[in-house]
């Protein structure tokens, strides 16, 4: 009997860059494209019963990202391989991706060589990347560590990292998430982050009570 193929799901908001990669699945020798979605709830809703090998994530899509999407799936299926396809080639977007359980991070554009390589290598245990990605990833271990700057919140029980520290003090200065991403260098789905996690350490569920917090209300 010919063996199993490898089952693979996509999720991916852009109709065409979606085609493009069933059409890559669905061609090559061995694989089969078992489900394709616009965006992640679609994603986190069905995937699970599917059960793929491995699934093609975007970052940037309507509703819950990317990296909210692979958090969310990785914990309902442990075994199952993600990798990011992405424009986003900042170190925030590289590290919350595999922080959330990504094993393999390309940029776009994609070749259906280079995918096909990286699904093959993850599976056998391998951590895919694009080429500019891997050499992000080895200057970030090479620079000696920061000091660690961490604030400690009002109410004296959480931390916030010096990043999301940045992101707080914007927020108190009334800037929108956009002009947030736009002077810290950062993607908007980061500074989304950010600030669920800023939420989450405060317990707070909007900005004004985050706002209040700061100021020690």
């Amino acid at each position: 009997m010919p063996p199993e193929p490898v089952t693979v799901a996509i999720v991916e908001d852009s109709p065409g860059l979606r085609l493009n990669l069933e059409t890559i699945i669905q061609r090559a020798d061995g694989f089969q494209c078992v489900g394709s979605f616009e965006d992640g709830e679609q994603a986190v809703a069905a995937i699970p019963a599917l059960r793929p090998r491995v699934v093609l994530m975007d970052i940037n899509l309507p509703g819950m990202n990317g990296v909210q999407c692979v958090e969310r799936l990785s914990q309902k299926l442990p075994d199952t391989h993600m990798i990011m396809i992405t424009v986003y080639d900042d170190t925030d977007a590289i590290f919350d991706s595999l922080a959330a359980g990504a094993g393999g991070y390309l940029l776009k554009p994609v070749r259906s060589a280079q995918l096909v390589a990286a699904i093959k290598e993850v599976l056998a245990g391998g951590a895919p990347m694009s080429s500019n990605i891997a050499r992000r990833v080895i200057q970030t271990f090479r620079k000696p560590a920061p000091a660690a700057a961490v604030a400690t919140a009002p109410d004296g029980m959480t931390q916030l990292s010096a990043r999301e520290n940045d992101v707080l003090e914007l927020l108190v200065k009334g800037l929108l998430q956009k002009e947030i991403a736009h002077q810290l260098g950062i993607s908007y789905w980061t500074v989304q982050t950010h600030i669920a996690r800023i939420y989450e350490k405060l317990h707070v569920h909007s900005r004004a009570q985050a706002v209040a917090k700061f100021h020690g209300g």
